[in-house]
């Protein structure tokens, strides 16, 4: 493929708001997995501070939940809805699409809904559904939010949402449906994922520790990441392949021989016209579940041998639709410094797996790097960054 310069991008999670605040903690090692009262249950979860906050413009306020309040408080850093709206100068705003990835969008309106509703009642005719919890709500908010014209997709296809939104906004750009995009993936917090993956006996009562002898399950988390993808931009991280699968081995456990995960990496580095050695760094999915890590040792050693790679969800959290492109970004932002970061939390990985994973932040210059992102029903997507040529 052609590839697409990342000329502005911005990330906000539990380690921070904004690039600085997460690249500091990044380097400091900083683990912000803590239990909250708010969410009534004992375990670690990555929340983001200040969403309570965030006010919405005044012509926005029809959007009004924790999502999109969440995509507000990350839209305002890094210079980014400038960026965007240089970007409208030059293309117009019919010419710049929206790609955004996420897995309940703003569902937490609706719970808190029922929650106030007798056995029999339904919700009421006024409730914000459509602008709230639905899931083209999403793309629809932030268009409006950069007032943009262009195409505006929601994707959801588990935790590998927002990656597949850098393959859908490349597609669009390849045929001529725009000339730029705008690839977010916003996921907050919510009593349907905690207690859903609770339920699954997928969360650990610790801060999660990727690939460790003794982890015990994930922690979830909250994020908020965009990226502007234009197809020229001086110095900036380039979006050089991506590759999909849906193997649909299972509604929530990946294929035991790792077929989907190898299949999108294998196809992320036929788009990019790499070989598996040009690999210098990948960001793993790393769950820190046992069956999703062990699989995903697998897919990597068995495709790209002995690269450098780490999980970056000690930071974060599992953010779920989100995670795609904030660790695509993390991935730009090692790329940026030549330094990738380690597996935080995890003191030594589990001897039963061959992959050298960094357990400490390290100095590497990284000219190609994948990030890994597997979802739920096997719907995988591995992604290929890397500097200007």
């Amino acid at each position: 493929m052609q590839p697409l310069a990342i000329s502005a991008y911005t990330l906000t999670t539990a380690a921070g708001a904004g690039r600085a605040a997460v690249g500091a903690a990044l380097a400091e090692s900083r683990c912000p997995l803590t239990r909250r009262e708010r969410w009534a249950l004992p375990m670690p979860v990555g929340e983001v501070e200040g969403i309570d906050a965030v006010s919405l413009l005044p012509a926005m306020r029809h959007f009004d939940c924790r999502n999109h309040r969440l995509a507000e408080l990350a839209l305002a850093r890094d210079g980014f809805t400038e960026a965007v709206a240089r970007a409208r100068a030059r293309y117009g705003a019919a010419r710049i699409g929206v790609f955004a990835g996420t897995s309940t969008s703003g569902i937490l309106e609706t719970e808190r809904a029922f929650r106030g509703l007798g056995e029999d009642e339904a919700l009421p005719i006024g409730h914000p559904y459509a602008t709230t919890h639905r899931l083209s709500a999403l793309a629809t908010f932030v268009s409006e939010r950069l007032e943009l014209a262009g195409p505006a997709i929601s994707i959801s296809t588990a935790c590998s949402s927002s990656a597949r939104a850098f393959a859908a906004a490349s597609r669009h750009m390849r045929l001529g449906l725009c000339d730029a995009a705008v690839v977010a993936g916003v996921d907050s917090l919510c009593m349907t994922t905690l207690r859903g993956f609770t339920s699954l006996q997928l969360t650990a009562d610790t801060p999660c520790r990727p690939f460790a002898a003794d982890r015990a399950g994930l922690s979830i988390g909250e994020a908020a990441g965009f990226a502007l993808l234009e197809r020229e931009a001086a110095g900036a991280v380039r979006l050089y392949g991506y590759g999909e699968s849906a193997d649909a081995h299972h509604m929530s456990t990946p294929h035991p021989q790792a077929v989907g995960a190898r299949l999108a990496m294998r196809r992320a580095l036929a788009s990019a016209g790499l070989s598996p050695d040009a690999v210098d760094y990948v960001n793993l999915h790393g769950t820190a579940t046992r069956t999703n890590d062990a699989v995903e040792d697998v897919a990597v050693t068995a495709e790209l041998g002995e690269v450098p790679a780490s999980s970056t969800k000690g930071w974060t959290g599992h953010t779920l639709g989100a995670a795609g492109v904030v660790e695509a970004l993390i991935t730009a932002f090692a790329i940026e410094r030549g330094w990738a970061p380690g597996t935080l939390n995890t003191a030594a990985r589990d001897p039963a797996m061959a992959l050298n994973l960094l357990t400490e932040g390290q100095e590497i210059p990284i000219r190609r790097a994948l990030s890994n992102s597997f979802g739920f029903g096997g719907n995988n997507c591995t992604l290929v960054l890397g500097p200007e040529e």
